[in-house]
């Protein structure tokens, strides 16, 4: 008989931008979390503040390998999401979405553990249809640069969806979209922390393209909403479900709006697209507001203002130094 409330809840990736709001979110909830991560882009500093709670535990584990732990809920968050980083090393981002997500599967299977995968709006590659139902299967490259965290993504759901039909292992699939907060990496190559950090530095706001294409940002907050509504659900909705913020921007847009909140005078600078850019996201999430009532509540300007105050408070920390791109941990150059 599987428990109505859970009492010890895993997060995957737990030390990431999304894992860790999610950890801090659980345990604010009264769950015991077990946060693992390898740190291959998450950072302890995300974590810092939960070490001392007496219901949270942070393990170093790559996902790649078997975790042997006791669970009620998993929420698999382990995967480089910015293409910056999943393409730094792309066999092993490969990896984590296929056997990392396996493994987790497994873990639940046996456990009779309900088990979130952290899906994306990349599996739809650069869309057909606009805005993205779930209903939609996508127009993604199979063989280019981002193929690695797109198809792999792909498989992953497949590998949920079979699990639960070979298993009956229990499982949800949310589908993220662009998602924005504190605790972005600053040098993880997204537009918002790259426009956010640039204008603060006084740097050229680099814009890909002409800065036509669109995009919809979620504030984290209510990310994290979604995806515990999801969980929460009965056992016949298994999604996937967008999770997403369905107001829809040109990038252009965002860059003036970062630029008016900062009050920087950095100017805008053009470069080519990405190989595979998508031209257009937003979610449809019918779905979503239907099955889990919910709603993003944050407006775009609100959550920017707030992001914005966190990457203040970083850059002007002493002996801070943006990291660099290829790794992705923020550091600390003390004088």
């Amino acid at each position: 008989m599987h428990r109505l409330h859970p009492t010890r809840v895993l997060v995957t990736g737990g030390a990431g931008f999304l894992g860790s709001h999610l950890c801090a979110r659980l345990l604010k909830d009264g769950v015991d979390v077990l946060c693992v991560d390898n740190f291959s882009t998450g950072s302890r500093g995300n974590v810092l503040p939960l070490l001392e709670h007496k219901r949270f535990e942070l393990v170093r584990h790559d996902v790649c390998e078997p975790l042997r732990v006791e669970v009620d809920e998993v929420y698999n968050f382990a995967c480089p999401a910015s293409p910056v980083h999943y393409q730094a090393d792309p066999l092993q981002t490969l990896k984590t979405c296929v056997h990392g997500t396996q493994n987790m599967l497994g873990l639940a299977r046996r456990l009779g553990a309900k088990l979130l995968q952290a899906s994306t709006s990349e599996v739809y590659g650069d869309p057909d249809a606009h805005p993205q139902k779930e209903s939609y299967w996508g127009n993604v490259n199979p063989t280019g640069p981002r193929s690695c965290y797109d198809e792999g993504k792909r498989c992953a759901e497949t590998l949920c969806f079979d699990y639960h039909r070979m298993h009956g292992t229990r499982i949800k699939v949310a589908r993220i979209f662009n998602t924005f907060g504190p605790r972005m990496n600053p040098a993880d190559g997204r537009v918002v922390s790259n426009f956010i950090v640039q204008a603060l530095t006084g740097e050229p706001i680099t814009v890909h393209g002409e800065g036509l294409q669109t995009r919809s940002f979620c504030y984290v907050d209510d990310l994290v909403e979604g995806c515990m509504r999801l969980m929460a659900t009965p056992d016949d909705v298994t999604g996937p479900v967008n999770l997403g913020n369905p107001h829809e921007i040109p990038v252009r847009e965002l860059a003036a709006t970062i630029l008016r909140l900062t009050g920087s005078r950095s100017s805008l600078v053009f470069k080519p697209l990405p190989t595979d850019d998508p031209r257009r996201r937003r979610p449809d999430i019918t779905l979503a507001s239907e099955v889990l009532g919910w709603r993003p509540s944050a407006s775009l300007e609100a959550g920017l203002v707030r992001t914005i105050e966190y990457f203040e408070r970083l850059l002007g920390t002493p002996g801070y130094k943006v990291p660099a791109a290829v790794n992705g941990h923020a550091t600390q150059h003390v004088a």
